[in-house]
């Protein structure tokens, strides 16, 4: 099973989720909130520290973060979105230091919510809780 786990009161993480769903063909990924008991969890299970506000994907026992996370939650995605994938061959602090820029700025450019997002009916069963 894979797993995304994200920011669960961040406008743009929350926007990357749906935009996951909609094009997660095969209905591969399943979501948990960094904020939420199973996402703490997981993160405790592969030594990433409770603290993280990356974007996490755990696919069986590997976990990703940052931008190799998400480049290959792309290479599983709809076409065109695989070809991001590509984006992997670019050393990974060079990646990881653009995606630093958008995270930390992110609240900021996208603005958060109060709460973690509440799913509806059509994407619930996609949730961990």
């Amino acid at each position: 099973m894979r797993i995304i786990l994200f920011d669960g009161i961040c406008n743009f993480c929350n926007k990357s989720v749906r935009f996951i769903i909609k094009r997660d063909a095969k209905g591969e990924f399943r979501f948990a909130s960094l904020q939420s008991e199973t996402g703490q969890k997981l993160l405790k299970k592969h030594n990433i520290p409770e603290t993280t506000d990356s974007f996490v994907l755990v696919d069986g026992e590997q976990a990703s973060v940052e931008s190799t996370a998400a480049l290959k939650v792309s290479s599983k995605l709809k076409w065109p979105w695989k070809i991001f994938a590509l984006l992997l061959v670019i050393p990974k602090p060079i990646r990881d230091s653009i995606y630093r820029i958008i995270a930390r700025n992110r609240y900021r450019w996208f603005g958060k919510q109060e709460s973690c997002m509440i799913p509806s009916k059509e994407i619930r069963e996609r949730f961990i809780e």
